[in-house]
């Protein structure tokens, strides 16, 4: 993998990161009851998911193109990073509007 594809990893990482963590602040301000708060942290993390995301459809249209992509554990690591990262969000908002109907 040339360094390219390895900086387009580690933005991937970055952001699914910063994903992860503005949803769980999320989760931890709808627990206190600061609803407001929490829809702006998932804001936030619906940003940086976009732009994680964006990072991974860029090595996709790469591969669909023609440029095949050597598989690397940082590769690997991204992907994984992402996914988890639109699950948590996913589940935290359903368990965020479990706390407003409560």
């Amino acid at each position: 993998m040339d360094e390219e594809n390895d900086l387009v990893s580690m933005t991937i990482i970055a952001n699914s990161g910063d994903a992860r963590s503005f949803a769980f602040q999320a989760l931890g301000e709808a627990k206190a009851g600061n609803f407001e708060k929490a829809e702006e942290l998932l804001a936030q993390s619906d940003v940086a998911a976009n732009l994680a995301h964006k990072a991974q459809t860029e090595l996709l249209f790469k591969e669909a193109n023609g440029f095949k992509q050597e598989l690397n554990v940082l590769l690997v690591h991204s992907q994984d990073h992402l996914m988890t990262s639109m699950l948590a969000n996913e589940l935290i908002k359903e368990i965020i509007l479990l706390y407003k109907n409560k």
